[in-house]
Order: structure tokens, then sequence, then C-alpha cells
């Protein structure tokens, strides 16, 4: 393309036609100071065209970052955000200096959109204001602040701890979860923050650093948590203790899985093994341990809600159906004295967590002595997972520990 003589641009310009200003406005070789003039036209496919634009002056860009077009702003956020990473201070000087100021006043964005292209541009940047990374990380729109959270080299392990700790939405902690060579202390501020979803991103990430003191806490919470249970499994340099404390809860296609892990020891895999026989000993005694003391579910519920009525149910009572095998009562009483389904206390049986059935238990107002029986006795949790009273008779865990608990079953 030739070059356009000043005074044809400049009436181009002003001309009424506004096919012929978008023409202009689309030129790498028209002069800067009509691609600023344009860069006000009232036209909106004008202003999107001197966005867009490569040639478009750093100074008519303070201008279009406050347009009124969404489109417009878009636009610009997309071409800034791409063309600052190459530029160093050396070579770009006041342009650079313009393109930062920019960046910044559309990093403040009203619309998200706006302020999630400009995150998305700037994600794998390295030549760029380390405020401005971390601005666009802290904001409170996930498709703002996910893109660099994931991938950003600028932002430190500082920073990260920073926007775990403060809080940070379910999606903005996965993306961090999610980073490549995540360093155990980030990894640690993930799990204390007790989010299922980051969680279950931190250890599907196999580059993840995650300390064995941190993976047992993690495992504490497990067996209830089954979008968690496949990627412990798969999980690279599994440590042996952990490796049986997954067998005993995971189910019988993850055990396969994990038992035939080629990276685990000998001995481990002997252990994971021995754990898969208990299991199946238990499944068989369970089969054939049901009784004539059982009362059936409907009678049981009717039983239930009479007591209730009047004011008749109590520990004695639910003890006393555990003992005699009458595992029909003892669920309706959790069900009607805890308002808790079914389907949630089956959960929780199955994956024999004494944490979660002792917050059941809690739920339902009966004893920690009956919350004892209820996970050995019906539950048939493994000794070592079994929550044991304090004081002989009292809950060992604070009631807000026993509400994440029910929080983890979804109550």
């Amino acid at each position: 393309m030739s070059g356009i003589e000043y005074d044809k641009a400049k009436a181009l310009a002003a001309s009424a036609d506004a096919a012929e200003r978008l023409k202009l406005a689309t030129r790498a070789d028209t002069q800067p100071e009509i691609l600023y003039y344009l860069a006000i036209d009232q036209a909106e496919e004008v202003r999107r065209a001197i966005a867009d634009n490569e040639a478009t002056p750093a100074q008519a860009h303070l201008l279009l970052a406050n347009d009124e077009s969404e489109e417009v702003r878009h636009r610009l956020a997309a071409k800034v955000a791409r063309l600052l990473p190459d530029m160093t201070e050396d070579e770009a000087g006041k342009a650079r200096e313009l393109a930062i100021q920019t960046l910044e006043l559309l990093a403040q964005d009203e619309l998200a959109r706006i302020r999630a292209a400009l995150s998305e541009a700037l994600k794998s940047a390295v030549n760029v204001p380390h405020h401005l990374v971390k601005q666009l990380a802290l904001d409170v729109e996930v498709i703002v602040s996910a893109p660099v959270l994931q991938f950003s080299p600028l932002l430190t392990d500082d920073d990260l701890r920073e926007i775990v700790s403060s809080s940070a939405h379910t999606g903005a902690l996965s993306a961090i979860a999610r980073r490549v060579g995540l360093s155990s202390g980030v990894s640690d501020a993930i799990v204390q923050t007790r989010d299922v979803s980051a969680v279950t991103a931190l250890l599907a990430n196999d580059s993840a650093q995650i300390r064995e003191e941190t993976l047992d806490l993690i495992l504490d919470s497990a067996p209830g948590i089954e979008t968690w249970h496949e990627p412990l499994v798969h999980r690279p340099n599994l440590p042996g203790g952990a490796a049986k404390r997954i067998a005993g809860f995971v189910a019988g296609s993850l055990l396969k899985m994990l038992a035939s892990r080629k990276d685990l020891s000998a001995d481990t895999l002997a252990e994971v093994r021995q754990v898969m026989e208990k299991r199946l000993e238990v499944t068989l005694e369970e089969a054939d341990g049901e009784t004539d003391a059982q009362t059936p579910m409907a009678e049981a519920e009717a039983k239930v809600k009479k007591l209730i009525k009047d004011k008749k149910l109590d520990n004695d009572m639910v003890q006393d159906a555990i003992e005699r095998g009458d595992k029909n009562f003892v669920l309706q009483a959790l069900i009607q004295n805890g308002r808790i389904p079914l389907s949630v206390i089956q959960k929780a049986f199955e994956v024999r967590n004494g944490r979660l059935i002792t917050s059941l238990v809690w739920r339902a107002k009966f004893s920690m002595r009956t919350a004892v029986m209820v996970q050995r006795d019906m539950a048939r949790v493994p000794p070592r997972m079994m929550l044991n009273a304090r004081n002989g008779s009292d809950y060992p865990m604070t009631e807000a520990e026993l509400q994440d608990q029910l929080k983890i079953l979804g109550l």
C-alpha cells in the first residue's frame, strides 16, 4: 500500500462518509495525528478499527480505554496486552509507559469481559508490571483472575498464599491448584481452606508438591469426598502409609487400580492387598449378619416418629437397638431426629469415616457414646479411623468442626 498524503488523509478524516473514514482508520500508513483524531469518531466501527490498528499512537489508547463501546474497549485490551510484553523500556520509552497506563485503566473496567480479555492476553507474559498482574489475580470475577492465577510466572508464592488466605472464590483456588510446579507451601494453604474443588484440582496436578503431613490431612476427610478418590489413587510418589489408608475407603474398581500400581513397594502392595481381603470378609459378614431383630423400615419409621412425638426417644433406646442389631430403628432415629436423608447416612457408612458419622449422630442430638457405638457396630469403622469420646463422654470435636463435617456431606 502506497503512503497517503497528509492533506488527503485529513480531508478523508473530516468526510461525512463513514465508509471512507473506516478505510482510513484501518490503514497502517495513516499519520498518527489522523489516527488520534479518528479515536473520537462518532461512528463506532471507525473507533473499533482504530482500536485494532497497531499504528494507532499510544496517546489515542488512553481515549479508547474510556470509550463508551464495550467492543472498542475489548479490542483495545486484546491489542495492547499483546503488544506490551514485546516493548522494552529502552526500545519503547514513552510508548510503553502509555501502554501500561492504558492497561491499568482497562484492568478497572466495569465489564468483566474486558478485564478477562486482558488477563487472558497477559497470563504468560514476563515483561509486564507485577502490580498489573496481581490486580487481575485479585479480581472478584473468576473469569478474570483464573488465567493469571493458573499461568502467570510473575506471581510469587507470597502472592499466591495471600490470595488463598483472602477467602478467594473456589474457582480462583482451583486455578492456583492447577499451576505447574506448585510449591508445597502454597499446597498447604489450599488444603487448609478445605475447599473440595480446589483440593480435587490439587490432587489431580501431578506436578504440585504435597508434603506427606498435608496428604495425611487430606486423607482424614477423603473417605467422604468421592471426587478425591480417583486422583488419590493415581497420585505420584504415594507414601506407603497413604496407600494403605486409601485402600480402606475407595471403591472396588479404584482399589484394584491401586493394587496394580508398579511404583509402590512390595511391602506396601502386600498391605494394600491385605486391606482388600479384610474388606471382602467384612462385606460377607454383613451379608450373613441380618437377624430377626431387624424391624421393617416402614414400621421403624412409624415407631420412631411416635417416640419423638411423645418425647420418649433417647440414647438408651438407640443403644439398645444397636445392641440387638435393629439397624432400621437406628437409621430412622438419625433420619427423623436429625432431619438427615437416608442417602447421606448411607454415604457416610459406606466410606466408614468416624468423623463424618460422629457429626451425623451429633446432628441427631444423641450422645458421643451413641456415636461410638454407631461407628463401631453399625458402620464398622476401622479402629484407626474411629473417633472416640473426650473425657469419657464428650464430643472430641468443636461445634464448628462438626459443622464442617456436615458440610462435606452436603448438610
